[in-house]
């Protein structure tokens, strides 16, 4: 007998102080578990399961911002929640990531899903990593935050190629309606983001 999947499984986090290779050492021991997501900054090392909602949005917000570059012609490669790694300093992964025109070790774009913890206190992981741009989906509220050499700012239109038209309003409307029905979500950021 087959149990249902439950949406109510949550994200799973634990924090351990830790030293680089005590970092690797356990990357190295997940190897071959998928779904753990681990990260590495400032002595602290992240091991995250996410639960159903937290992949569940990743999934729309992948989706509906692959669907936006697909409408726009860009070229891009998707890099899912690869390792992004500076060896002996940071090493995270984010949720989602994509690399735009061609394929690079750090992406242009990183976006995070938080439902437990983290949010902009992940900035400076990104900015050890020199992400040029991240987003963050939290509450029904997607910001964004442009890396300067100053530090990364929050703007409110993104600044990379090709993405700077993009409706925000439109993508966080269409990642609320995909919650429970994305087929239709899809079918109306196509419809208006082709004819923004």
């Amino acid at each position: 007998m087959t149990q249902a999947l439950s949406r109510e499984i949550q994200d799973q986090r634990v924090l351990l102080n830790g030293t680089w290779q005590q970092f690797k050492l356990i990357q190295q021991a997940a190897v071959d578990s998928p779904g753990v997501k681990l990260s590495f900054f400032a002595e602290t090392i992240e091991i995250l399961t996410p639960g159903f909602p937290h992949e569940h949005f990743s999934e729309i917000i992948g989706y509906l911002v692959t669907t936006y570059l697909l409408i726009q012609g860009i070229q891009f490669y998707p890099s899912g929640s690869m390792t992004q790694e500076q060896e002996g300093k940071v090493s995270t992964q984010a949720d989602k990531s994509y690399c735009l025109s061609e394929p690079k070790p750090i992406p242009d774009l990183s976006i995070e899903v938080v439902y437990t913890s983290g949010g902009i206190g992940k900035l400076p992981k990104y900015q050890a990593l020199a992400v040029p741009e991240v987003w963050f989906w939290e509450d029904g509220t997607l910001r964004l935050y442009h890396l300067r050499e100053s530090g990364y700012e929050e703007i409110q239109q993104s600044e990379l190629p090709g993405l700077t038209p993009l409706n925000l309003t439109l993508l966080k409307r269409c990642i609320l309606l995909g919650e429970t029905n994305l087929a239709e979500a899809v079918q109306i950021f196509q419809r208006e983001a082709v004819n923004q």
